[in-house]
């Protein structure tokens, strides 16, 4: 029938397609809302629910930390943080050995009604000894920051690192520099650290990533040589050998698959940065390939390899001895 097209609700036929004004009130209905939010956002959405569960126990946890302790999350006697933010040592035994080697420390922390054994009296009897403050918590808290801390934990100095530029311009000539490729073991750290500054090294690097940092158990290994010795941190291996050509050094690698050996290097008496590679793996290919000269050190057929501290020591009493020589 005429006009009927015009009456709401109409029928047009059998023509298929939404009906006359349609399009617009679906514009209406949709205007305002924007975007749809994401689950995380959607109070009733089990998403949301973990994300506030989550902020409520990252919250708790901090509130109940110690503020020397509070950049460390370990979780075992020797806790590491982000580098550079210091670290916790927990356990009766850890702390004890932390404080008898003056690893630098800011804190004291003890569990009140503790048990105290000989470890916690010579424990307290340190800390008194080095000025280092003593504070009571409650047992919950210490448990808080570390399960396994047998109610005493001690909070560690974050280390200060130097730069390859202040140890080059430390170095005396002829210049001896170790360099650190990726050791992972932090007692292999202190140790080298240590047979460094037995030999009149200027100092030590190491990369930022994929390497042991000045923990508090590679202090211990150092012996305190880790005090009086500078230690670097580069971004860039590669680089920092680069650099290390240009200010008149030889770079020599370790690497027990050379075919030249540590005797047949003639250029101990000049100045050297020493590269050594990792406990596993040895030198990066990257790294090999800058180095001047890759040596090995001999020995019996019926062992693999050297642990890195005692290859660095052998290398850097060899260079010792022709440079006494000369």
């Amino acid at each position: 029938m005429a006009g009927n097209s015009s009456r709401k609700g109409a029928v047009r036929g059998s023509k298929k397609g939404p009906s006359g004004g349609t399009g617009g009130n679906n514009k209406r209905r949709l205007e305002g809302k924007g975007p749809t939010p994401k689950a995380e956002d959607r109070p009733y959405h089990a998403a949301a629910k973990r994300k506030k569960a989550a902020e409520k126990s990252e919250k708790v946890s901090t509130t109940r930390r110690p503020a020397a302790s509070r950049p460390s999350a370990a979780r075992s006697s020797a806790g590491r943080s982000d580098r550079g933010k210091g670290e916790i040592v927990s356990g009766r035994n850890a702390v004890l050995e932390a404080l008898r080697e003056n690893v630098p420390a800011t804190e004291l922390l003890v569990a009140r009604s503790i048990d105290v054994d000989d470890r916690v009296a010579e424990s307290l009897q340190l800390a008194l000894h080095h000025g280092l403050p003593i504070r009571e918590s409650h047992r919950a808290e210490i448990e808080g920051i570390s399960p396994n801390s047998q109610g005493i934990i001690l909070a560690i100095k974050p280390y200060q690192y130097s730069s390859f530029e202040e140890i080059s311009q430390r170095a005396k000539y002829p210049a001896l520099i170790v360099a650190l490729d990726g050791v992972t073991d932090p007692r292999n750290l202190g140790a080298i650290v240590r047979t460094a500054a037995a030999f009149g090294a200027a100092g030590v690097i190491m990369t930022e990533r994929r390497a042991a940092g000045m923990t508090a158990s590679a202090w211990k290994s150092s012996a305190g040589a880790a005090a009086r010795m500078p230690i670097a941190q580069v971004t860039n291996l590669a680089r920092t050998i680069d650099e290390a050509k240009k200010n008149g050094l030889f770079v020599v690698g370790l690497d027990g698959e050379s075919d030249v050996k540590i005797n047949e290097m003639k250029v101990a008496t000049e100045p050297l940065m020493i590269v050594v590679g990792s406990e596993g793996k040895g030198l990066a290919r990257l790294t090999r390939e800058k180095c001047d000269l890759v040596i090995s050190i001999p020995i019996n057929a019926s062992t693999e390899s050297l642990n890195a501290s005692i290859a660095t020591a052998i290398t850097l009493f060899w260079i010792d001895q022709q440079r006494q020589k000369k």
